[in-house]
């Protein structure tokens, strides 16, 4: 019986890492993990959004979180890849590009595994963060994905996926 417990607290993250951190979703807000294609840029949008791609005749916005959060634009390897998933922007649930510089693992962390973001002050707004997965002697940043992505720059640019017609 203790097994069907714990198992009831324990709730499924995709880990990833950006540079030298590791950071984790949901799985629910997952959708799929593709290689890294041809990103089309769209002009005039911030550094950290990369433009735009198609999937199976979607036009999905390309985000770098890694740019978005201050981090060094790293080199596209092998193991580059985008992580689609599915964003709550203004209310609507829109497919979003997330750029990870390798996929980890599908992790299970327990209420025990997670601390809460540790305060910063006024100044430093980790909003956007649902904890801290302890994990193998470090932490995975566990994201809040609609709050990472709900900047009005994203908005805008899902927006501009819509208006465009993706070639067949």
């Amino acid at each position: 019986m203790e097994t069907l417990i714990e198992a009831a607290d324990a709730v499924q993250y995709l880990t990833f890492r950006l540079a030298a951190e590791e950071y984790a979703v949901r799985i629910q807000k997952i959708r799929e993990i593709i290689e890294y294609p041809a990103v089309t840029p769209v002009p005039l949008t911030p550094p950290w959004i990369k433009g735009v791609l198609n999937v199976r005749g979607n036009v999905v916005p390309v985000v770098d979180l890694g740019v978005k959060f201050g981090i060094e634009a790293r080199e596209i390897t092998d193991r580059t890849c985008i992580v689609i998933v599915d964003a709550n922007l203004g209310g609507v649930e829109a497919a979003m590009g997330v750029i990870a510089d390798q996929v980890s693992a599908v992790t299970e962390f327990r209420d025990g595994d997670i601390e809460p973001p540790p305060d910063f002050g006024r100044n430093v707004r980790v909003h956007y963060l649902e904890g801290m997965a302890k994990m193998d002697g470090k932490f995975a940043l566990m994201l809040d994905i609609d709050t990472v992505l709900s900047a009005d720059e994203v908005l805008s640019l899902a927006e501009i996926a819509e208006s465009v017609e993706a070639p067949m």
